[in-house]
């Protein structure tokens, strides 16, 4: 990881961002009046797989309008660096080291990864599972509405889940299907393969093809992570929100267990709803953000500070608290200082652009701290859920400018990564060939 090849995919991020919104401010793009930050709200939200809206994207954009969104997602989702990387390799060009290391860079890969091969199954997995989805819900949007209309739903809604971008034509989401167990658990599915990341699923391939072959530690990580957050947050939803007073109540068990699951899933990583999220208790509202703030995989379509993050300190803490006179290890693998530090890193930085975000909007808008906390989260993380505006638009929908401009720096610090951002903006520090002195410091 180098300046350079950061400042690249940055940059390459913005310039894809502001075509987008570009694009959209056009005349056959979008209905009725568009503001150019409402343009750069969604083309960011889109290229960032956030979700967040303050325009429906039913209502306000043309079908050029949400083609252009869709285009967006997809690009923002696999990586621009790694279209770009595909493209060269189908124009049979060599890529030069510096090349292939921007595109390992883009899907937070190490560099002795094949790169060539990766990116192959990269968009042979994208397009087998998105073209499930759609064939799925292709089906089922069927028994609603025209062969056409159900078609161009199913595309949207695939592509938006797999990217976890959380877009949707539907103007309450998914609430109309809260009840239905292919639309739900088929956007559910998608969501958590887009989440997990790239590499456990060329893995997973791997491992079902060859019986022998190893999984890393870092795909058994995801995975037990991903399965614990899923059904830890079905039980903690269903625990808040069950009472006479919760969102739950006057519901099915069946409805329960199906709007608790797509719940658990949406909170960490994507951006849609099957339920009026301003109905839920700040209990769950505040348990959510710790959801949204650890996300999904690295290397993923998701976002958040990874479920390897938070795993790695927390088998570093316990390791701490034993006083063992063993390096932290998981799945008998070393876990070395330096991926503590930088977990440690993450987490601190996290904590404290969201806390300060937060504060700041409160102070300038006057708006509810712990919805404007949920909305920062949800930016930051790029997870796309909000307790909204009243109506079916994002709680950003209510800032003014500089408001909306803050969740917009939020998107891209999120997609860029937090160690990715920070080391773009702080650097790396000169090798100094002194070493001092240990110091007593009380803790």
């Amino acid at each position: 990881m180098n300046q350079k090849t950061l400042r690249i995919i940055l940059f390459s991020y913005l310039a894809v961002i502001f075509c987008g919104a570009i694009v959209l401010m056009l005349p056959f793009a979008h209905v009725g009046k568009l503001a150019f930050i409402d343009a750069l709200f969604t083309s960011t939200s889109a290229t960032c797989v956030t979700g967040l809206i303050v325009k429906s994207t039913s209502e306000h954009f043309t079908f050029f309008g949400q083609c252009v969104i869709l285009i967006l997602m997809q690009v923002g989702g696999v990586g621009y660096m790694s279209i770009v990387t595909l493209f060269f390799l189908f124009m049979k060009k060599n890529l030069t080291i510096h090349e292939k290391n921007m595109a390992k860079d883009s899907l937070n890969y190490a560099h002795n990864l094949d790169i060539q091969s990766f990116l192959k199954k990269v968009f042979l997995f994208t397009f087998i599972i998105e073209g499930l989805g759609i064939g799925i819900l292709t089906v089922r949007f069927g028994f609603d509405m025209s062969f056409k209309q159900a078609l161009w739903q199913a595309i949207f809604h695939a592509v938006s889940a797999f990217n976890n971008a959380g877009f949707s034509l539907f103007t309450d989401s998914f609430i109309s299907y809260n009840h239905d167990f292919t639309v739900i658990g088929t956007i559910g599915g998608l969501i958590i393969c887009g989440g997990i990341g790239y590499l456990v699923l060329v893995e997973l391939h791997a491992k079902a093809v060859h019986k022998r072959f190893m999984l890393s530690a870092h795909t058994k990580i995801t995975l037990l992570g991903t399965v614990i957050l899923l059904i830890s947050g079905i039980i903690l939803f269903l625990a808040i929100e069950w009472d006479t007073k919760g969102l739950f109540a006057h519901m099915s068990l069946y409805r329960k267990l199906l709007n608790s699951f797509f719940l658990s899933v949406n909170f960490r990583t994507s951006g849609f709803n099957s339920l009026d999220l301003s109905l839920l208790s700040d209990a769950s509202l505040f348990c959510s953000t710790i959801y949204m703030m650890i996300g999904g995989g690295a290397g993923s379509t998701a976002g958040g500070i990874k479920i390897t993050t938070v795993a790695v300190l927390i088998i570093a803490t316990m390791h701490t608290m034993k006083i063992s006179n063993q390096a932290p290890h998981a799945f008998k693998r070393t876990i070395s200082q330096e991926i503590i530090n930088r977990s440690s890193a993450i987490i601190l930085v996290a904590s404290f652009i969201t806390i300060t975000a937060t504060i700041v909007l409160v102070e300038t808008q006057h708006s509810n701290f712990m919805k404007t906390l949920f909305e920062v989260v949800s930016a930051f993380c790029t997870v796309g859920v909000s307790a909204g505006n009243g109506d079916i638009l994002s709680l950003s929908d209510t800032f003014n400018p500089f408001g909306k401009s803050i969740i917009i720096a939020l998107m891209l610090i999120g997609r860029m990564g937090i160690f990715a951002f920070g080391f773009l903006i702080i650097g790396r520090e000169k090798i100094k060939h002194v070493q001092y002195p240990e110091g007593r410091i009380l803790l």
